[in-house]
């Protein structure tokens, strides 16, 4: 126990002795934990691709960050990565258990890992962890304990151990193995051979081999530190930290820079030695780092350096103008004051004064060496430091105090003092305390305590003079005061305050500053300048348009001119030496420092442009702000990843632009991707691998076919866009940092497809439609002009048919009028032909019977001679019988009733004579026998005779009715 207690007091003192040598100055270190990265905790190694991309080895598999965003590649069978090495084309090898192989990116820019094993001898492919991989002249070598493989020409080969690999790497143009039982070897024709004497190698397990120089190499072992090999030749390298390494173990160990070397232990983090083996910087637990036990050492594309740990991932900004200077690393004090003096950089803190001697070759005084020692009886808080007269004065809590040799001699005591005023032109000093002012007499080339000035009883904790000698301070809660003294500077004898009433926005927490010529107020709504003329505070015109009305707790003005300040917690600097296109200045923030100054006491301390030191909770933050301004670190932008997303996401791009197989810097136009209609959401995730400078980084994006401008300067590192119409897009994002400097934008081209009915073929198919449901309407219309017509036509049918119809009406009823007209005419003919036949037969009857009553009168008489008498009688009346007139005029009548009958008759049967048609005549007429006999003036017989006479010449049988004939030759004459 007593050992281990002497072992533990031994280490620490030779460590304190080391730490004499490292600098002040200490990167930003930043803490990765396994909540961060969401797997494994332990990280086996690092690596980086072209791309900037970082690549960790993890139990849970091969794990990527890109500056934003972390991914997790597991290996098909799950097993843990404990090495990772890139090639030249960017594959990244990895190995676990059972398995070998490459993370490479397929056509859509997404890792896949490809397997190896296949190619491996089959009694070879069960094995253990790959604990090293180098790719050593275009050939990939895996080191598991047992065997290293040797893939070549897609070909495997097998190196067995001789006792137990326990190293594999590279170094100068060869590559070493360390065997457990045979030592260092050396890769010749193929073949593992000795590198050193089996006998030098007892006890030595070399754990990094590095160039050093010429021919030789520098040798990190576990146990017994470096060494330097010179062909076969180990020879012990010395170094101020031998003594901690002998009880430490060398985990790893890479050259990170010329002439630096960085040392990874296993229980005290990490060393950075020079060639000559003399400390520069130390990270472990009390400097930040989150685990003592480093893994692995990757110097990164901008010099800074990532360490796998047993517990999480360290990060240290080593290249950086930014850096915390802390006074004691075992007491985290606030950091309120510094000043260079005497050539030693003293800081005043919230528990005593601090200082270190400084190296004036080093013009950046954050990487000066040294320790810094508490100045004695300045236990308490330092409020400020101030040289005047050549002399350096501490205001303190216990009162007014001047350094004096290594320590401090008290000027006054029993009142806390805020801070010092030079009154011009008589080397005094007016000091601001928590009761008003102090006045310090400068006699003798010391400080002195003349008394009170009397006249006012105030804790003024911020002072300035003007150039008319008036003093001006400020009350927290008070207002701004405007003072003048007395001659002998013991009384004053004016006194202003300046309030709401007098132009400032208000009496809080204001503070006052004399700079360039004019009396500045930095208030909780922007900066305030006085105007003599009319007694009162302004908004400043100068100030307004970079601060607004935002809230400025700091001012001061360095020797170039540049206004430094803090505003909202915001550190930043107006550079007139940096003139823009629009403005005599330019303004820079430092977002690496926002939020980190002690609230309520903001301090900046702007030595020269190397050495700008702030004010912070733990220490000071050292600002070279000459480098910071021409930072060569060359800003670039990643399209991390491209979703789209519908029913669920679908990544359609990992991260890596390919061109025929090959990354490339830009898309391959022939690989642009076309997404179906339904897929018309995406999420866009970008990032920049400048991983010092994440808080400095705003990003701009602009989705062309979409978005008409670019999208304000943001730190968002991820876009949606939602239900976009179809189309041709393309995503464009760039990066800028606080310098104003802007990266060249990265752009990702993708079609979405119209929906199937804003096709072409849809699109054909609707002007198909269209010309056919235009087809179909003109037929539709002509048919219904069609129908029109026919209808119109049909009505005019209708109506012609009505028209006919009342024409047929109209005429029928003319017929008919015509008919009765004619039936009239008819009766009236046919009654004139009944009166003439009537007249006729009564005629013939009158003179049948005059006849008859003459014969027989005669007969009575039997007077013959009066036959002869009467013969003129008898002739007159046989002329009268045989007058045709008569009958002339009923045969016109008769034609004209009977249609044409007698002419029709005489026309078909020209052998009947006129008795013959006058028989047919009567016979028409439908007359008795008797009747016809009278109307002939025949007898009966005479009648019968003429009949059959008639029929023989109509040639008609005996079974045709005379009458019927007579009927028929009347209807066929008439039809």
């Amino acid at each position: 126990m007593k050992k281990n207690i002497l072992l533990i007091v031994i280490c620490s003192t030779l460590l304190s002795a080391a730490n004499a040598q490292i600098s002040i100055g200490t990167p930003t270190i930043k803490n990765y934990s396994h909540t961060d990265y969401n797997a494994s905790t332990e990280i086996w190694g690092v690596n980086q691709d072209k791309n900037g991309i970082l690549y960790f080895a993890n139990n849970d598999g091969l794990l990527t960050f890109d500056g934003s965003y972390w991914k997790i590649y597991p290996l098909p069978n799950k097993a843990s990565i404990k090495s990772i090495a890139i090639d030249p084309s960017g594959k990244i090898f990895v190995g676990g258990q059972d398995e070998i192989g490459y993370f490479f990116p397929d056509k859509d820019g997404i890792l896949k890992f490809h397997s190896l094993k296949h190619l491996m001898p089959l009694k070879a492919r069960q094995f253990a962890d790959i604990w090293n991989i180098v790719i050593f002249n275009n050939e990939v070598f895996f080191r598991t304990i047992e065997c290293i493989f040797e893939f070549r020409d897609n070909e495997i080969k097998t190196f067995d151990a001789f006792g137990g690999w326990r190293l594999l790497t590279s170094a100068g143009s060869q590559l070493y193995a360390d065997d457990k039982d045979e030592g260092l070897m050396i890769f010749k024709g193929g073949q593992w051979q000795h590198c050193c004497d089996k006998q030098q190698m007892a006890d030595l397990r070399v754990t990094g081999i590095m160039d050093y120089g010429n021919d030789t190499l520098l040798v990190a072992t576990f146990k017994k530190g470096l060494f330097f090999l010179n062909k076969s030749t180990l020879i012990k390298k010395p170094t101020v930290i031998d003594a901690i390494l002998y009880n430490d173990m060398i985990n790893c160990a890479k050259k990170i820079g010329e002439d630096r070397y960085a040392i990874g232990t296993t229980a005290n983090g990490l060393f950075i030695l020079n060639g000559k083996g003399k400390l520069i910087e130390q990270f472990s637990n009390n400097d930040g780092l989150q685990n003592n036990n480093v893994y692995g050492i990757l110097l990164d594309d901008n010099k800074n350096i990532w360490l796998s740990l047993e517990n999480g991932l360290g990060f240290i900004n080593y290249d950086t103008s930014i850096k915390h200077i802390y006074p004691s690393k075992d007491n985290q004090v606030k950091g309120n004051a510094v000043s260079i003096f005497d050539n030693k950089l003293f800081i005043g803190t919230s528990n005593g004064l601090y200082s270190v001697p400084l190296d004036s070759r080093q013009k950046d005084i954050s990487i000066n060496k040294g320790v810094f020692t508490e100045i004695n009886n300045t236990k308490g808080r330092i409020l400020s430091l101030s040289e005047i007269n050549g002399q350096l004065l501490i205001a303190h809590q216990d009162g007014a105090m001047v350094v004096h040799g290594n320590g401090v001699k008290p000027i006054t005591s029993g009142h806390g003092v805020w801070m010092f005023k030079a009154i011009p032109f008589t080397g005094n000093v007016i000091a601001g305390t928590y009761t008003g002012f102090q006045l310090l007499k400068y006699e003798g080339g010391d400080f002195k305590n003349d008394g009170k000035i009397n006249g006012i009883y105030e804790s003024l904790g911020n002072l300035a003079t003007d150039n008319n000698n008036f003093i001006w301070a400020t009350h927290p809660y008070r207002g701004v005061y405007k003072i003048q003294l007395s001659a002998d500077k013991k009384n004053i004898l004016n006194s202003t305050k300046y309030t709401e009433k007098n132009g400032l926005p208000s009496i809080l927490n204001n503070h006052v500053y004399f700079i360039k010529n004019k009396v500045t107020v930095a208030t909780q709504k922007g900066v305030y300048e006085y105007d003599a003329t009319k007694n009162k505070f302004y908004p400043s015109a100068f100030y307004k348009p970079i601060f607004g009305n935002a809230a400025v707790e700091y001012l001061t003005d360095d020797a170039s001119g540049n206004i430094w300040f803090i505003s909202e917690q915001r550190v930043g600097v107006i550079d007139f030496g940096k003139p823009t296109t629009s403005s005599l200045y330019s303004i820079i923030y430092f977002p690496e420092l926002a939020g980190q100054t002690v609230k309520g006491a903001e301090y900046i301390y702007p030595y020269n442009m190397e050495n700008i030191f702030i004010g912070s909770n733990n220490g000071v933050f050292h600002l070279n702000y000459s480098q910071y301004a021409q930072s060569g670190n060359k800003l670039n932008v990643l399209l991390s990843s491209v979703k789209a997303i519908a029913e669920k996401d679908s990544l359609i791009y990992g991260g890596f632009f390919m061109k025929n197989n090959h990354e490339s810097v830009d898309q391959d136009i022939g690989q642009i991707t076309s997404l179906a209609n339904h897929w018309n959401s995406f999420h866009f995730e970008f990032s920049s691998t400048l991983y010092a400078e994440k808080s400095n980084q705003e990003f701009s994006y602009k989705l062309i076919g979409f978005d008409q401008v670019w999208s304000k300067w943001s730190v968002k590192t991820e876009k949606d866009y939602t239900n976009l119409p179809y189309g041709w897009y393309t995503f464009s994002v760039k990066a800028r940092n606080n310098l104003g400097q802007a990266s060249a934008p990265v752009n990702y081209t993708f079609i979405v497809k119209p929906a199937w009915y804003q096709t072409v073929w849809a699109y054909l198919v609707y002007l198909s439609i269209a010309g056919l449901a235009l087809y179909y309407a003109s037929k539709l219309q002509q048919r219904r002009l069609e129908l029109y017509q026919k209808r119109h036509e049909e009505e005019q049918q209708r109506l012609s048919y009505l028209h006919s119809l009342e024409l047929d009406r109209n005429e029928k009823e003319i017929m008919a009028l015509k008919n009765e007209n004619l039936e009239s005419e008819l009766n009236y003919k046919n009654k004139e032909l009944a009166t003439i036949t009537m007249h006729l037969v009564d005629r013939g009857r009158l003179l049948l019977n005059i006849k008859e009553e003459l014969n027989n009168r005669i007969k009575k008489l039997n007077a013959p001679d009066l036959i002869y008498q009467f013969r003129s009688v008898f002739k007159l009346l046989s002329d009268t019988e045989k007058n045709d007139d008569d009958w002339k005029n009923f045969a016109i009548y008769f034609d004209e009733v009977h249609n044409n009958f007698l002419s029709t008759v005489k026309a078909k049967f020209p052998c009947l004579s006129s008795t013959d048609l006058k028989l047919c005549a009567y016979l028409r007429l439908n007359l008795t026998s008797k009747e016809i006999a009278q109307l002939l003036n025949i007898s009966l017989k005479g009648v019968e005779i003429s009949r059959y006479r008639v029929r023989k010449k109509l040639q008609l049988s005996t079974d045709i009715n005379l009458y019927d004939f007579l009927i028929d030759i009347t209807n066929l004459n008439h039809s």
